[in-house]
């Protein structure tokens, strides 16, 4: 999954200079993750990172996955419980989500727009409550968050012209190569975006210009999404640099290195 998840290798390379990376390539395609094993995964590489003496940097495009380290979100790695689940079954959808409510704070709306995420979620909760030593221990870190800013027109003129590399690059054939390597295509269904729109369009069930107008919609509307979470981190105290993406390369770098020091 290289194309569609945006990893971008090529781009840890400026200036004649190879950018180590981390947590790029560590599962199979397919692998149902999770933001409580991101928490454990990043521990490991920041412990790793600044035991060498180096300058850790967490980039993303995933607000919550962010903001689940800044934050220190409180999580653990609930197994499925189908007694549970079972119990449930009596409850409406809204009654279910009510229940979560009384838990946890809705932040993440992807915990309700489904019964199976919506189950999920509350078997966490209860997993919390019968389990509270159970989470990772985040380490001590004084933290600069960086974003980069465009005029909405430029980010929308941004996204097509990615949107057309990504499709010229081979994400169709990416997609379908997933497909006939044996990954469901419910899951990728599920992961939305570009792998759902183009498993869509393999399926046969939109033409090549529905898919490609819905994806570009879709993607436009993540994106504000994205800076809506952002402008919720900032209103809830945690400060937020913004650079203008605008600026040339060296200057956005100057600037960063300098918030760093």
């Amino acid at each position: 999954m290289d194309i569609g998840t945006g990893k971008d290798l090529a781009d840890y390379h400026i200036h004649g200079v190879d950018i180590p990376y981390h947590l790029i390539d560590i599962h199979d395609a397919g692998y149902e993750y999770n933001v409580y094993q991101f928490q454990n995964d990043f521990i490991r590489s920041f412990g790793d990172i600044v035991g060498r003496g180096k300058q850790p940097i967490l980039c993303g495009g995933t607000g919550m996955y962010i903001e689940a380290i800044v934050k220190g979100y409180q999580l653990a790695d609930a197994p499925i419980d189908m007694d549970f689940r079972k119990r449930m079954e009596a409850f409406s959808d809204e009654e279910l989500t009510e229940r979560l409510a009384g838990y946890i704070k809705l932040h993440n709306h992807t915990d309700t727009e489904s019964r199976d995420r919506l189950l999920r979620a509350l078997e966490i909760q209860e997993y919390h409550i019968q389990h509270p030593d159970e989470y990772p221990h985040m380490p001590e870190m004084d933290h600069v968050i960086v974003g980069v800013a465009f005029p909405r027109e430029v980010v929308v003129e941004r996204i097509g012209i990615r949107l057309r590399q990504r499709l010229e690059e081979g994400m169709i054939d990416e997609v379908k190569a997933l497909l006939d390597a044996g990954v469901p295509e419910e899951r990728l269904l599920r992961y939305g975006l570009e792998y759902r729109h183009v498993t869509t369009y393999l399926k046969g069930e939109c033409s090549y210009e529905d898919m490609y107008r819905d994806l570009y919609t879709d993607i436009r509307r993540f994106s504000k999404r994205q800076m809506t979470w952002f402008r919720r981190m900032e209103r809830q105290g945690i400060p937020i640099h913004w650079i203008d993406g605008t600026r040339s390369l060296d200057d956005k770098v100057s600037e960063v290195i300098n918030l760093i020091k």
